[in-house]
């Protein structure tokens, strides 16, 4: 996929079919965020890969989706749920969290990017109860849970639209999301 098309179209996905990422896309998506610039080269970012069905359901519950909209209309359905997490973990032995977020931020959009020129959606998930989670996936006492990126493949279209006054997503009859993003012009200025 040509570059900008691939930016354009890695949006936010909610919903997914039921069917595995082969264990050689996993591989290009662990292998982009290896790729991804970390301050003072110190990489301490670690991955916690979730395929398991038991463990992906007891991850999902606790997580929060599409803020935006009521759950009946943002949280993934039983049939439609992510079918793998990643957990990205700061190990803070190596960089505090405040100082390892600009990296973990690089990390995700390389795996997102890798994962949608694949065809695979994702969605990066901050609203987690992260101490519960770090307890029931065992993470070391110096390991932070940065953020889980759920992935799948897309059961639904998410396109970005015009910004008219609201920078609140919304979905169509069909239940594809539409996504203003303001211009170019209202969020640059020349110095």
């Amino acid at each position: 996929m040509e570059l900008m098309e691939l930016l354009k179209t890695r949006r936010t996905y909610r919903r997914f079919e039921q069917r595995p990422i082969p264990d050689r896309d996993l591989e290009a998506i662990l292998e982009s965020a290896r790729y991804a610039s970390s301050a003072g080269n110190r990489q301490p970012l670690r991955y916690l890969v979730i395929r398991d069905p038991e463990k992906l359901g007891h991850v999902f519950e606790h997580t929060k989706w599409a803020a935006y909209l009521p759950p009946e209309q943002g949280t993934p359905k039983e049939t439609e749920r992510p079918v793998m997490f990643i957990a990205v973990l700061i190990d803070e032995s190596i960089a505090s969290a405040s100082a390892a977020g600009t990296d973990a931020g690089l990390a995700i959009s390389n795996m997102t990017l890798t994962a949608w020129d694949r065809g695979i959606g994702s969605c990066i998930i901050g609203a987690c109860d992260r101490p519960w989670l770090a307890e029931h996936l065992a993470l070391p006492p110096k390991w932070y849970l940065h953020s889980l990126v759920a992935f799948g493949y897309p059961l639904h279209t998410s396109v970005c639209e015009k910004f008219t006054g609201s920078v609140e997503y919304y979905l169509d009859g069909e239940g594809n999301y539409h996504v203003p993003k303001r211009s170019v012009k209202e969020v640059t200025k020349e110095f």
